[in-house]
């Protein structure tokens, strides 16, 4: 057998000019990864590239994916590459899959200098769907805008990738692997893990394991459903919440990750999470939950299918926040939300006095707020919920976040959420997605709508349907001027505020692969307490009305029916 050192190789590339990462890193259909010669090692090459070399050298990074199609393929090509670019050490989960939540636990577990996720989140996967690469950084979030615009300049001018082709990796034995490189004084290692062991210690430490398994198995249980949507979640779900805290096996479902998502769009919200939302109404189960494809997101429903929007989630999570020890411990030092999120949250901050900041959309914002000391719980109403545990959004967390209330209050899931409104009042609130839509006409529409609503004159300005007049009171083009580094965010969407409170939100959206997706959110405050328990597609239809006449945005973009998010 030969034992000599494995070539390192530089091999010529040509760049392109479409790998400009989004907020959720570099998203494409497959057949672009596939077919487009060296695009996978362009973009990794890249990436390694912003990595400045001295902190690259001997270095440790680590790597997981979602476990959709095309994923080991690209670990594979990863783990050449990144042995070839001075990386000393990598961690990989088994198989190559780990939940975007663990990816971070583990990167500050090992003290790395940041990873690569292996995802499209909540886009679909197989052959046909969507692949996605994101790097995060050493405190285990995503790459903040200075490192994501450096990757893609990078990838606008590469001309040479750096691989060590023959290196060939076992990505099902746990343990280190280690490899001898030419012209290399240490050799280079491969670390295989167990996928959840890092992470479920982490909780451990964050909840009262005792409790929430009195809660799922002792005398007086809930019953809960789970859908994993066959995402990275299900080998968590099942050592977690079944063999741990002893909910029954068949509470959790579709918890074989699969390339494909077993056919399904990982997506879990009303549309998406359709089959869940029909069990629950069946009135068997107490609490349920779905999640999406790399274990982020997350959505709570209680019995007979009561649906929690991600907005008012977070903002029951932080009028509760010490039935979880964590924050007993550690205290709460701010909350923030995304400034598409509704305000309920600013409600909860606002009665408890706790500072809030509201945000662009992504959670590399959070994660700066985090690091200097400033937030502890924060949310997006893409049902994304999480704390300063790490600096991603966390699926598996909100679940026990949720439980933990359950259990302290000893209340049911509706109990809690309507106690919650006649306190603090209720959001109203929706979001509708125009997806794939022709990109140049939705550039165009949100710049002519920018320009109706940035004239002195649209402030004042009243729109009256039915018997309700809704009177302007500003209106902008987000900007959001980072309180820690001074860094400013500027094109963050189209705001709308009326003289009630009530929320026009428009947004392109950049986590798609194809085309664009335009999003229109509507957000209205009602503190009457009579008045919270209408149905929020009737009680913001005039707003919706207001929104679709001012855009025209049907017409323009040729949709008549957008997906009904929340």
């Amino acid at each position: 057998m030969d034992e000599s050192p494995l070539q390192v190789l530089t091999i010529p590339t040509t760049p392109y000019p479409d790998q400009r990462p989004g907020t959720s890193g570099l998203r494409k259909k497959v057949y672009v990864f596939q077919s487009k010669r060296n695009y996978l090692h362009n973009f990794i090459q890249s990436t390694l590239s912003s990595i400045d070399l001295r902190d690259r050298q001997g270095s440790t990074m680590v790597v997981g994916g979602d476990g959709r199609y095309f994923n080991t393929t690209a670990i594979q090509v990863i783990v050449q590459m990144a042995a070839a670019n001075g990386v000393g050490r990598l961690v990989i989960g088994q198989n190559g899959i780990m939940s975007t939540p663990a990816v971070s636990c583990v990167i500050r577990k090992f003290k790395a200098i940041g990873g690569i996720l292996l995802t499209a989140s909540h886009n679909p996967g197989g052959p046909d769907g969507d692949f996605g690469i994101k790097f995060n950084i050493a405190n285990g979030g995503p790459a903040p805008e200075a490192v994501t615009e450096k990757i893609f300049q990078i990838s606008r001018t590469i001309e040479e990738y750096a691989i060590c082709p023959e290196l060939r990796l076992d990505l099902a034995t746990l343990g280190k692997q280690t490899f001898d490189l030419e012209n290399k004084f240490k050799p280079f290692t491969v670390e295989i893990v167990d996928s959840v062991e890092s992470y479920a210690n982490m909780l451990r430490n964050i909840f009262d394991f005792a409790v929430l398994k009195e809660l799922l198995s002792g005398e007086n249980h809930i019953r809960i459903r789970l859908d994993a949507m066959h995402g990275v979640l299900g080998p968590y779900v099942k050592k977690i919440l079944c063999e741990e805290l002893g909910s029954p096996a068949n509470s959790a479902i579709n918890c074989v990750p699969q390339e494909d998502f077993g056919g399904r769009h990982p997506d879990p919200n009303l549309t998406y999470a359709a089959d869940l939302v029909e069990s629950m109404k069946s009135g068997q189960y107490d609490f349920g939950a779905a999640f999406d494809g790399d274990g982020d997101r997350n959505m709570i429903l209680g019995k007979h299918g009561f649906f929690i929007s991600p907005s008012d989630s977070v903002a029951v999570i932080a009028a509760n926040i010490f039935c979880i020890p964590y924050f007993q411990h550690m205290g709460v030092r701010g909350f923030a939300r995304s400034m598409p999120t509704s305000g309920a949250l600013d409600n909860v901050a606002k009665a408890t006095k706790i500072q809030l900041y509201e945000t662009p959309t992504g959670w590399k914002f959070f994660g700066n707020l985090m690091d200097a000391g400033r937030l502890s719980l924060c949310g997006e109403e893409s049902f994304g919920t999480g704390s300063d545990h790490i600096r991603e959004k966390d699926g598996l967390w909100a679940v026990l976040a949720w439980l933990s209330i359950l259990a302290t209050r000893k209340q049911s899931v509706e109990e809690v959420m309507i106690e919650h409104w006649k306190t603090y009042g209720r959001n109203y609130y929706t979001r509708y997605d125009y997806e794939e839509v022709d990109i140049d006409a939705a550039v165009e529409m949100m710049l002519e709508l920018e320009v109706i609503i940035l004239d002195k004159a649209f402030i004042g300005q009243k729109f009256t349907v039915g018997e309700k007049t809704y009177e302007v009171d500003r209106a902008d083009n987000f900007e959001y001027n980072d309180p820690v580094d001074g860094s400013i965010s500027r094109n963050q969407g189209l705001r709308i505020i009326f003289k009630d409170g009530s929320r026009i939100i428009f947004r392109l959206s950049g986590t798609g692969s194809s085309g664009a997706t335009i999003r229109l959110y509507v957000d209205s405050y009602e503190k009457d307490i009579n008045k919270i328990f209408q149905d929020p597609q009737v009680k913001l239809a005039e707003l919706v009305t207001i929104a679709l006449k001012l855009s025209q945005l049907r017409e323009r973009m040729g949709r008549s029916s957008p997906t009904v998010i929340t």
